[in-house]
């Protein structure tokens, strides 16, 4: 054999697993995959934009808030000029959501389809100055009204989710995806450009031993988060404390709560009464990731995937990870309730 025998010449790249799973589907037309594939576009160019945004002074400020009262980047506006105009050119739009615009984003009526995309371009950008991980992530429905496209359409429960994903810009970059058939990671080959699937139908652990939180807000915390908390950090059954890793972007830490176990905790608290993290583009697409990889995602009181949304930028408190983990926790909120 030559040294070529470490090349893999029947791969499985992401738009070759979205069109053959597409050809599986009954009535398939095919919009759907073009329209993860536009998806995909833009997010090879956030990524080749955040390898060098230091470069090409990409890191600050733009000077202005967004719709939920972060200061934006300017990394954040390019990314999400970058996730909407290739949307809306891919024909397969109606109407999105994004952090970044207050309203609903309607596509011109030359260029409309059947899907509505919420997504957040850049989710934990206040860590792209200190070029700690960052992701995007999307959530696809198809739209349930005639004629004019309205908020109606996007306002759905995460039920209807048709296809999620998240992309964590990390050491590699790497697409988390489900069409409702299981969860799969993908890693972009920069020599190629393309996506490779690298890991199939992945599953959370049972259980875990990390939580996941911003422990600095203790102080507003409800007494049954605090309880579980001294909970796992000192047990009363005399095993072993679990360890804390906290990112503060979303992305990075839900993505080690799948690939190691554990809970991920955004809870409500005197500050923040409703949470922080918004339904739509945050916690809808990554609860319907989790529970494809076989893990729980609730508010506390609910599942979040049942929620009936009733605004575009509307906030939740967010508890996912490994179904033992979340349990437990759920256990100590009943106790106190």
């Amino acid at each position: 054999m030559s040294d070529q025998s470490g090349f893999d010449t029947d791969v499985w790249t992401l738009t070759r697993f979205i069109i053959e799973t597409g050809r599986q589907a009954k009535g398939a037309t095919g919009e759907l995959t073009q329209l993860i594939n536009a998806i995909l576009t833009a997010i090879k160019a956030i990524s080749s934009a955040v390898r060098k945004a230091g470069l090409n002074h990409l890191q600050g400020l733009a000077g202005s808030v967004n719709v939920t009262g972060d200061d934006v980047k300017k990394l954040d506006v390019l990314s999400n000029d970058l996730v909407i105009n290739m949307l809306q050119a891919s024909y397969g739009t109606c109407c999105m959501v994004s952090e970044e615009n207050k309203e609903l984003i309607i596509t011109p009526k030359d260029k409309r389809g059947k899907y509505v995309v919420c997504f957040d371009p850049l989710d934990g950008s206040s860590n792209i100055d200190c070029l700690a991980s960052i992701g995007t992530i999307f959530a696809i429905y198809k739209r349930v009204s005639e004629g004019e496209p309205t908020e109606k359409d996007a306002l759905q429960p995460g039920n209807n989710i048709v296809c999620a994903g998240y992309t964590l810009y990390g050491s590699a970059t790497l697409v988390a995806l489900s069409t409702g058939a299981g969860l799969h990671f993908f890693m972009l080959d920069p020599a190629i450009g393309e996506f490779i699937l690298t890991e199939k139908n992945v599953k959370i652990k049972p259980k875990g031993k990390i939580y996941s939180l911003n422990e600095g807000y203790a102080k507003y915390f409800h007494p049954s988060i605090n309880e579980y908390l001294k909970h796992k950090k000192y047990p009363e059954d005399g095993s072993a404390p679990y360890g804390a890793r906290y990112v503060g972007s979303m992305v990075s830490d839900v993505h080690r709560t799948i690939a190691y176990g554990g809970i991920f905790l955004y809870p409500a608290n005197e500050k923040s009464p409703k949470g922080k993290l918004r339904l739509l583009y945050e916690c809808n697409p990554i609860a319907f990731l989790i529970e494809q990889a076989g893990g729980v995602a609730s508010t506390g009181t609910q599942r979040v995937l049942d929620i009936q949304p009733e605004s575009l930028h509307q906030r939740v408190p967010f508890v996912v990870g490994s179904p033992d983990d979340v349990n437990e926790f759920l256990t100590f909120v009943k106790k106190h309730q």
